[in-house]
Formats: C-alpha cells, structure tokens, sequence
C-alpha cells in the first residue's frame, strides 16, 4: 500500500471536503487547516495545502480576504462562496448515499 498515492487519489478530495466544510462555519486560515486536517489523522503539508486553496479559489468555491498590510506573505483568509455551498451540498448529498450504500453492505456480509 502506498501512503503517497492514497494521499493523492483519495484522500485529496476528503480534505477538500474538510475545507469546504469548516469555511461554511466560518473563515478558516491556512495554518489553523493544516492543524485541523493534522488532528483527524490527514498527514497534509504547507505545500499541499495551498495549491489546493488557491486552487479552490480559481474554481470560484472559496474567496481569501487578506490584510490590508502589503506583503504576499499575509495571513489571508477563506470563505466559502455560493458556488461553494453548492459544491459543498452535492458532496454532502453523495457521501450520504455512499454511506448508506456502504451499511448496507457491511450488514449483508
């Protein structure tokens, strides 16, 4: 089993997931994610974590405010958007079927 493409193929969308979720209850910031996403278990990296924000951003789910300070190193924050919560609805609508689909099983066997 390799950790690295486990990361890669499944578990990048889980912290996707995650992020999405804690930005709809409020604005999150890059190095309180990263302790988040450390506490469940998730083994994420600065380097990982904010291509995947930015990338997110681009995708027009999340919007970063960042201090009027100038430097491109300021703390900057994510919010979800719209666009956002609906993502974050069809995920939350899925995973339930799955997990229902996935019970299902688990009792037949």
């Amino acid at each position: 089993m390799n950790q690295k493409h486990i990361n890669r193929e499944i578990l990048l969308a889980l912290w996707k997931i995650h992020i999405l979720h804690h930005a709809a209850e409020g604005a999150v910031v890059g190095n309180w994610m990263l302790e988040e996403l450390r506490h469940h278990g998730y083994e994420v990296s600065p380097g990982t974590l904010y291509p995947i924000l930015a990338r997110m951003e681009r995708f027009g789910w999340l919007k970063s405010d960042r201090p009027a300070r100038s430097g491109s190193r300021e703390r900057r924050s994510y919010k979800i958007t719209p666009t956002g919560r609906k993502v974050l609805a069809v995920v939350q609508r899925q995973l339930g079927e799955l997990r229902g689909e996935m019970k299902a099983k688990g009792n037949k066997a």
